[in-house]
């Protein structure tokens, strides 16, 4: 499906230890982009919860070079399946305390269906297949994070 790469507005994929502005980055993605008819935004937060124990924080490290190609990748896909006007992909690393801001997914197209399918999509994606470790600091002592089944399944589903 996917536009003309001379149609649409450039993507935004940024891995960094800062916070985000979610209101800075809903309007960047209305700037210049009067075609946009809905923008979907997803912002995922660290869980001060972890199966049995209380999460104080969470450590995030990552491969730069890999990881930059791992999510242009998971942006291409969605832009091949959907017509996409832009899309916004913060993800940060170094340490998160419990409540802060982890990931940002937003998309904007012209009809609300493309827009929140591609995020979800991406968010799937992104969970599998993005190269990014995760140390949970929690009550218990500290655990590196394993894959779940569950975010396995529903990048499947795709």
């Amino acid at each position: 499906m996917g536009i003309a790469a001379d149609d649409r507005l450039a993507d935004k994929i940024m891995v960094q230890d800062a916070d985000f502005d979610v209101a800075a980055e809903y309007q960047g993605l209305l700037h210049h982009n009067a075609q946009a008819g809905a923008v979907v935004m997803f912002v995922g937060l660290v869980r001060d919860f972890s199966h049995d124990s209380q999460v104080q924080g969470l450590y995030l490290e990552h491969y730069p070079a890999m990881t930059h190609l791992a999510l242009q990748g998971i942006v291409a896909d969605a832009r091949q399946r959907w017509a996409l006007q832009q899309v916004s992909l913060i993800h940060r690393i170094g340490y998160l305390a419990a409540a802060d801001q982890i990931v940002m997914v937003a998309v904007s197209a012209k009809h609300r269906h493309e827009a929140f399918a591609a995020a979800e999509f991406i968010m799937d994606f992104l969970k599998v297949k993005a190269p990014f470790w995760k140390k949970e600091i929690t009550s218990k002592g500290d655990v590196w994070v394993e894959a779940k089944v569950s975010d396995e399944e529903a990048k499947d589903r795709w």
